[in-house]
């Protein structure tokens, strides 16, 4: 509805549809005209209020015009609106609008005033050397920690609006001349088409953002850290913020990036390619260990050495369940821990952690519930799971399809399986990205910074993986 020169008229529909306690309608006048401010009590600086908007139009003796109010209130960002449904969206965004008799045109400004988390360092990401700030749920802060780090005019943002009732911000951020547009347009389309009622959090826009629905990979990377996405952004990936969540989405996404810690690129190539090579062994003995000794004990008892058959024959002697049935029991075992732990307060969780490790797998062993060899597979695999923390819920699952094939056909089906996953992955692709580059296909001059982990003068290239419009990032034509 347009808004018209009655002060009245405009405020019957506007008070209809703010008929909330915490809405607050101000009463006052300008130069005799009457006027009314409208904006959410708590989110709202009272102050600022009344030191940049009252104060000011107090002290106006000219006539009310829009013109005069526009100079007058001295707040950097404000805009005008024309219709009641703009000034209703602009008071529950956070906004003060003013509404005055005789202006068909109201005036929203921007004085929000929101509680927000401190800069820390995230849990998910923390690193012996290097930044340790991270981001918070407060948009603008995390726009000006990337202005930080990128002082460019070429650092660009888009900002959108996500949610039928919560109304999101949402911002769009990449680089002017390395990032491909065509990707940057694809992204900002998919957001745009996005119909929720809500999206309280980056994982809510996570899955429109993929390509495949009901693809257990990921297809969209993630980042708590400033300095990891602008690292990622200064390769050509476009990032996507959020309002109300800390973590940053990218695309496109490369699978090898999650072996790839911050730690990597703040200590020496030597280290960091021996602790990628690490973190792929271990995700490649918690994927298989556990399937594979279930196999060995029911199909291809050969294949394990005399002397650990014999220690393993003499501890499942008295086991009730089945080599397969007990393997599946401890990882639920392991998997309910683990839950209980994550979502226990913090010192409750300890206690849940040391009782259920402790007391209940020692106990479990000595009533012959579980074997000690299947309590120390499990165990060891949760481990190497967790050197790459963020595919863990991916190979989780992985993990136990691994298990029930193994149980099932034994080492022929898990052969079957690791090239079915293979041959999925290698097919795999996010915005025209293959998900296994730069492997496959084999992407030579990537692979400086694959498991291999190359020094830093000799990555004068981006990478070829990503579509982006400038190659070079070392040299004077960068």
């Amino acid at each position: 509805m347009k808004l018209t020169a009655s002060l009245q008229k405009n405020l019957n529909p506007i008070k209809r549809e703010l008929s909330s306690d915490d809405i607050t309608f101000m009463d006052f006048t300008i130069c005799g005209a009457n006027a009314v401010l409208i904006f959410v009590n708590d989110i709202v600086d009272k102050k600022a209020v009344g030191e940049l908007i009252l104060r000011p139009l107090a002290e106006t003796i000219e006539k009310t015009s829009v013109k005069k109010i526009s100079e007058t209130v001295l707040v950097p960002e404000k805009k005008e609106t024309e219709t009641t449904e703009e000034v209703v969206s602009e008071v529950v965004s956070g906004n003060v609008c003013l509404v005055a008799d005789g202006l068909k045109t109201a005036f929203s400004f921007g004085l929000k005033k929101f509680e927000k988390r401190g800069i820390s360092e995230p849990p998910t990401s923390t690193v012996l050397k290097g930044p340790r700030e991270g981001f918070v749920e407060s948009l603008p802060v995390n726009v000006s920690m990337m202005r930080r780090r990128l002082k460019t005019p070429a650092l660009k943002f888009v900002n959108l609006t996500v949610g039928k009732y919560s109304k999101t911000p949402v911002s769009i951020c990449y680089l002017d001349g390395i990032a491909d547009n065509t990707l940057v347009k694809e992204l900002k389309n998919k957001i745009e088409k996005i119909d929720i009622d809500a999206a309280l959090d980056s994982s809510y826009i996570t899955k429109f953002l993929g390509e495949h629905k009901a693809s257990v990979f990921k297809q969209v990377g993630n980042t708590e850290k400033p300095d990891i996405l602008a690292a990622k952004i200064l390769e050509g990936r476009v990032a996507v913020f959020v309002d109300g969540s800390p973590i940053a989405l990218t695309v496109p996404y490369l699978l090898i990036e999650d072996f790839q810690s911050p730690s990597d690129y703040y200590s020496s190539a030597y280290r960091a390619t021996f602790a990628r090579l690490l973190r792929l062994f271990a995700v490649a003995v918690s994927l298989l260990l556990p399937a594979f000794f279930v196999a060995a004990e029911l199909f291809h008892l050969q294949l394990i050495p005399l002397s650990f058959l014999l220690t393993i024959i003499n501890s499942i002697k008295g086991i009730p369940l089945s080599p397969s049935y007990e393997m599946f029991f401890t990882l639920m075992i392991f998997e309910v821990l683990n839950e209980a732990s994550i979502r226990m307060p913090k010192y409750v969780g300890m206690v849940v952690s040391i009782v259920g490790g402790l007391v209940l797998g020692e106990t479990a062993v000595t009533a012959g519930i579980i074997s000690a060899p299947t309590l120390m597979i499990i165990a060891f695999s949760g481990i190497c799971l967790y050197t790459v923390p963020e595919l863990e819920q991916t190979f989780s699952v992985i993990r136990l399809l691994y298990l029930i094939v193994g149980g099932s056909i034994g080492a022929y089906g898990l052969i079957l399986l690791s090239v079915g996953i293979v041959v999925y992955l290698v097919s795999f692709e996010t915005y025209n990205t293959p998900l296994t580059a730069p492997f496959s296909p084999i992407v030579r001059k990537d692979l400086k910074d694959g498991f291999y982990k190359g020094f830093l003068i000799e990555n004068e290239m981006r990478p070829e993986s990503i579509r982006h419009s400038n190659n070079r990032r070392i040299g004077k034509n960068n």
